[in-house]
């Protein structure tokens, strides 16, 4: 899906520049020009954004697993 059409970023461009480390909207506006221009995008950024950080945390929490019980 394309977040931002006056630069053409994608949601795809935006999980890539997390798995590259950016962490916060002023660091993606730099990167990709998310925001810069009619600033119509910047809330879905924002928000694709958030929902790529949150998935990374979570794949870096161990996994928890629960004894099985015996029926």
């Amino acid at each position: 899906m394309i977040v931002c059409v006056c630069h053409n970023v994608s949601e795809r461009k935006i999980r890539q520049a997390v798995d590259k480390g950016l962490t916060t909207m002023p660091q993606l506006r730099e990167q990709l020009g998310v925001g810069t221009c009619c600033g119509k995008c910047h809330s879905c950024a924002k928000t694709v954004l958030r929902e790529c950080i949150e998935e990374r945390e979570m794949e870096a929490q161990p996994m928890l697993f629960r004894p099985a019980f015996a029926a």
